[in-house]
């Protein structure tokens, strides 16, 4: 019996979206609001799904408070109440899009969970807008 288990998490953050390669009027043209330079923030609400085979002898395909405690260890205490463009070395040199933070919120997570499972990451950046991240 294959099945997904989801886990639910919770983060605040700010961010600028721009590109210093870019001149200011392209950057304000391409980002808008979202360029501005004093930053800005979401209340960023994550959904990971870890898919694979229920074990018999448990029950679990995983066991949820092991997936919570990576979630806290990997992306809550690293990204909440921090400014992703100035405090997390991930984005650098990367914009930090709700596309490329569910990329390195999957890319984190990977390592840590067992190759048998498949892993998907929705980043909620408003209640309207989100993305799908699937490796």
């Amino acid at each position: 019996m294959s099945l997904t288990v989801y886990r639910k998490a919770h983060f605040n953050a700010a961010h600028r979206l721009y590109r210093k390669d870019w001149s200011d009027e392209k950057n304000e043209e391409i980002f808008g609001k979202c360029n501005n330079p004093h930053y800005h923030g979401h209340n960023y609400e994550l959904e990971v799904g870890v898919t694979g085979e229920v074990d018999p002898e448990t029950g679990y395909l995983i066991d949820i408070k092991v997936l919570k405690d990576l979630i806290r260890e990997e992306i809550e205490d690293a990204f909440d109440h921090k400014n992703l463009n100035l405090e997390v070395p991930e984005f650098a040199n990367l914009n930090p899009t709700a596309e490329n933070i569910a990329k390195v919120i999957w890319e984190k997570l990977r390592p840590r969970l067992d190759s048998k499972f498949d892993l998907s990451v929705k980043l909620y950046e408003t209640p309207r807008n989100f993305v799908l991240y699937t490796g």
